[in-house]
């Protein structure tokens, strides 16, 4: 593509043909802040923060949008632009919510960065009628407070755009606008999927999680409970980024000493159900090609999807595995296997779980996810209010030493860690399904064809005589063109997992929040990825059927996979949903 040469700031920067001002500083490493500007989602130069001087201009203009020409000269620090962007913010703060202090984003709002950096303080600028503080907590899984909105617009760019749900969107006009569901609707009776996403871009304190953490507390100091956590593969990919480590930091060792010292009885990994559900989806496969079963099989392990399909493929719920989560798997093995054996009433076990995850919130309230007649988890965490738990306890997590997990619900293999990224499920689930169809060893466990951050994947298999068709699509709009190729007999397949968010667990909506430059210019999905690939590498076993852990379960008490026992504990069923958004 040809290069465009224009100065900035009297410096001349050479871009491609049709980028953008912004794009163009920052080749030269000239950061113009933004606040509504998401590449390729969220381009609609509402907020006005990134404005700059062009040559010619009649006035200010939106750097995020604003094409370059050749020879053009931009300022992007003149007094003027300064103080538009002072004015803006301090236009902001009139109708904001400024008790920052007690705010869950206080530290770590793009809002608050940008009035310290420029120096704008709450001296009350504008002050007059402002929006209401209308919360809306009707969800399972999260709460809105539009009293902190800014009207950026990512949330409901997220929600439409990436995951073809659109249950919220602006509301009203002018002064009166607000983000909102239909009809004023609670997001709780709409057909929001729980997936987290608008979380995880907005760039203030108006959206986030609820949060469990001081339930989970008071259980811990309850000696009438034992109170026992599972952590999921992508947690240890992310987590780090709370205490200052680079993206894709693996902090497995600190996460898991953390754990320990916060007071949980036992530290498991979510891994040792994931080659569970391998164990069970793997066989569930199997019968379903070799005996008729309804085609494509579907993976079951995302919750955010799993509702999607209720509510907008509510025909294909047949297609779904019948198998429960790793979350919900291990849960109703910690209440009836691991309470046999330490001798536990599984009503005295509080089972945790830190996830990626704001859906899991939903999932563990799900029916049908009682096994042992009490709910197998009690309380999902996400991985943002793990890292508050840690600090609110007082632990110094970068001098943590590394630890690992209890036995016997702490061993994973290779396979199990590699859940957490798009197509991670399809490969571990193929490395034991391949062994098992044709009796014979693979030289190579690496299916690369189903690895990386495109949307929809797809890949054929030659297995034992047979040709396995295979797709993997992650954030919820891919799943749908996919399903929909489907239905239409467009495509055909044996074997399809789907994720809800982009790119899989490691970007998850309970994720550690990257601002949005952040998330403009780095591959955060790649990095966080590559923390599980390598521990996949370097694990000794890298294949869920020969976990150790899995074949003594198998062998003392649940017998084969997809036996009676197992059916029972690791298997669930699903609802067909109406969808209601408009």
């Amino acid at each position: 593509m040809e290069n465009i040469t224009i100065k900035i700031n009297g410096l001349e920067v050479s871009a491609p043909a049709g980028s953008t001002i912004l794009e163009a500083a920052r080749l030269a490493h000239i950061e113009i802040p933004t606040l509504c500007f998401l590449k390729d989602l969220n381009e609609i130069a509402a907020c006005r923060m990134c404005v700059v001087e062009v040559k010619g201009a009649r006035s200010l203009v939106a750097s995020c949008v604003y094409p370059i020409n050749p020879n053009m000269e931009v300022w992007t620090n003149t007094p003027k632009v300064l103080e538009s962007r002072r004015k803006t913010l301090q236009l902001l703060l009139s109708n904001h919510d400024r008790k920052c202090l007690s705010c869950v984003r206080s530290g770590n709002c793009e809002l608050q960065q940008l009035a310290k950096e420029l120096g704008v303080e709450d001296e009350g600028y504008y002050d007059g009628e402002r929006t209401p503080s209308c919360i809306d907590d009707s969800a399972v899984h999260m709460i809105r407070d539009n009293s902190k909105c800014i009207l950026c617009r990512r949330c409901s760019a997220v929600c439409e755009k990436v995951q073809g749900v659109g249950v919220i969107g602006p509301n009203n006009r002018g002064f009166a606008t607000f983000i909102g569901s239909a009809f004023d609707m609670g997001l709780g009776e709409t057909s929001c999927v729980s997936c987290g996403q608008c979380i995880a871009v907005c760039p203030t304190g108006a959206l986030q999680e609820k949060s469990q953490v001081d339930e989970v507390l008071a259980a811990i100091a309850d000696p009438s409970k034992h109170v026992i956590v599972q952590t999921a593969p992508a947690v240890r990919a992310a987590l780090g980024e709370e205490f200052g480590y680079p993206i894709g930091t693996n902090v497995e060792g600190k996460m898991a000493a953390a754990l320990r010292r916060i007071g949980f009885d036992k530290v498991f990994d979510t891994n040792f159900s994931a080659d569970l559900t391998i164990m069970e989806e793997a066989h569930e496969f199997l019968d379903r090609v070799q005996n008729g079963g309804v085609l494509p099989l579907i993976t079951s392990c995302s919750p955010g999807w799993i509702k999607y399909c209720e509510h907008y493929f509510p025909d294909m719920t047949e297609n779904l595995s019948s198998c429960k989560s790793p979350q919900q798997m291990f849960g109703a093995i910690a209440k009836s296997y691991y309470a046999e054996k330490m001798g536990l009433d599984p009503k005295d076990i509080v089972s945790v779980s830190i996830m990626p995850c704001t859906a899991k919130k939903f999932e563990v309230q799900r029916p049908d996810e009682a096994a042992n007649g009490v709910p197998d988890v009690d309380y999902s965490l996400t991985t943002r209010e793990l890292a508050r738990m840690i600090k609110k306890v007082g632990l110094r997590f970068t001098n943590l030493p590394d630890e690992g997990f209890d036995a016997p619900l702490g061993l994973g293999t290779g396979a199990a860690v590699i859940f957490g990224t798009t197509g991670g499920v399809m490969e571990a689930a193929l490395r034991t399904a391949v062994e098992t169809l044709t009796g014979e060893e693979l030289a190579n466990l690496d299916f690369t064809d189903v690895r990386g951050m495109e949307g929809i994947k797809e890949a054929t298999y030659p297995v034992a005589g047979l040709e396995v068709k295979v797709a993997v699509a992650s954030g919820l709009n891919n799943a749908k063109k996919l399903l929909e190729k489907v239905k239409s007999g467009e495509a055909n397949y044996h074997f399809i997992e789907i994720m809800g968010c982009p790119g899989g667990c490691i970007n998850g909506g309970g994720q550690p929040q990257q601002p949005g430059y952040v998330r403009n210019t780095v591959d955060i999905r790649a990095l966080r990825a590559n923390v599980l690939y390598e521990s996949d590498k370097n694990n000794p076993i890298r294949k869920s059927h020969e976990n150790p852990a899995i074949k003594e379960l198998y062998a003392t008490y649940l017998g084969e996979p997809g036996s009676p026992k197992a059916h029972h504990l690791l298997h669930t069923t699903y609802v067909k949903r109406s969808i209601n958004h408009n």
